[in-house]
């Protein structure tokens, strides 16, 4: 238990981002629980919507107002030679320098579109400069160096020439590069990558997903990978997350979650995936209804509206606890209860 403990890099506990609108509140994360261990891969995954994106800014505290955090803890594990230094994230200042020593440094983010991520009146080298020159005591010189390197490492050619260039002269495929080499230039302990390759060709996308896996084994990070592509989960992930509407519904090892799915959500969206040798006419399975509208959650279970398994008069009005399954698993699902077990 101990080694496993030292494991640990990020526990978050009970996490809850809400918004506060003028319609309304927005839970966008709930509640949410998991881990991510030194030099893993976490994935998670949902549907548009489910509040992937707004955990991962909830870690590195830029969430945009009227969000913010209203509960929970976001425990960093900072490793200063022979002893460990517990970090509660949630609890700083956003604007602080606590927070900004962490951010960009022992935790950075490859942020979804990088177009709009990076800033179009300033150049590549200008940016990524900028994050060596605020967490590391190096010279100007020695930090275009160290850019020009970090570029050549993530495979954009002549890069001696291309740190000089503006985002609207490269392409989709090398912005999302140099946002990786922004992301990695001060070696952080964890990279949180928001869907990165939505926007790419599947070959780029496949270069891209090799570069970090790479990468990550060169530099001894952990990855905390947002995406919708079970397929980039089957080759990336060693743990999941599924979440559902600000819930993390199921969290396992990535075998565990592919072979033995136990949230109806999991398997429904298993069932989704599109299968070698269906026949043409065939139709793929879908999930029926869409992600509830999130000034109107339902009552109970967020998923028994679209779920095949619920169970009438009970799921509608039971929010599911944290039910552990061994062996790292948990499910949020009434199912496994010792009260509705039998209903499976």
């Amino acid at each position: 238990m101990a080694n496993q403990d030292q494991d640990i890099l990020l526990e978050v506990k009970g996490l809850k981002t809400y918004f506060f609108l003028d319609e309304g509140t927005v839970k966008a994360v709930d509640g949410v629980d998991f881990e991510i261990r030194r030099q893993q891969t976490l994935c998670i995954v949902g549907e548009s919507g489910c509040g992937k994106s707004v955990t991962a800014r909830s870690i590195l505290q830029i969430v945009d107002p009227p969000g913010r955090i209203v509960e929970g803890e976001i425990l960093y594990h900072r490793r200063n030679g022979n002893t460990t230094e517990v970090l509660n994230l949630a609890a700083m200042d956003p604007r602080g320098q606590e927070i900004r020593a962490v951010r960009g440094k022992e935790i950075s983010m490859i942020f979804q579109e990088p177009m709009t991520s990076l800033s179009p009146v300033h150049t590549i080298g200008n940016q990524i400069m900028e994050a060596i020159l605020l967490h590391m005591p190096v010279s100007k010189n020695e930090a275009r160096d160290t850019a020009i390197d970090m570029l050549r490492r993530v495979g954009i050619p002549k890069p001696e020439s291309r740190i000089n260039d503006y985002p609207f002269q490269l392409s989709g495929g090398m912005r999302q590069r140099a946002m990786i080499a922004m992301a990695l230039v001060c070696r952080p302990s964890l990279l949180i990558a928001d869907e990165p390759t939505t926007a790419l060709d599947v070959t780029t996308q496949a270069q891209i997903l090799d570069l970090m896996l790479e990468l990550q084994e060169e530099m001894g990070m952990a990855i905390m990978l947002i995406t919708h592509d079970l397929g980039v989960v089957a080759e990336m992930a060693d743990d999941v997350v599924v979440m559902y509407l600000g819930h993390a519904v199921e969290r396992g090892d990535v075998d565990s979650i592919f072979h033995d799915p136990k949230h109806p959500y999991t398997r429904a969206l298993l069932r989704s995936i599109p299968k070698v040798g269906l026949k043409a006419r065939e139709r793929l399975d879908s999930i029926r209804g869409m992600v509830p509208d999130p000034y109107h959650r339902p009552a109970g279970c967020p998923f028994h509206t679209r779920c095949d398994e619920a169970i009438p008069g009970v799921c509608d009005r039971i929010v599911p606890p944290r039910i552990p399954l061994g062996d790292g698993r948990e499910v949020r699902c009434l199912l496994y209860t010792e009260e509705y077990a039998g209903e499976r």
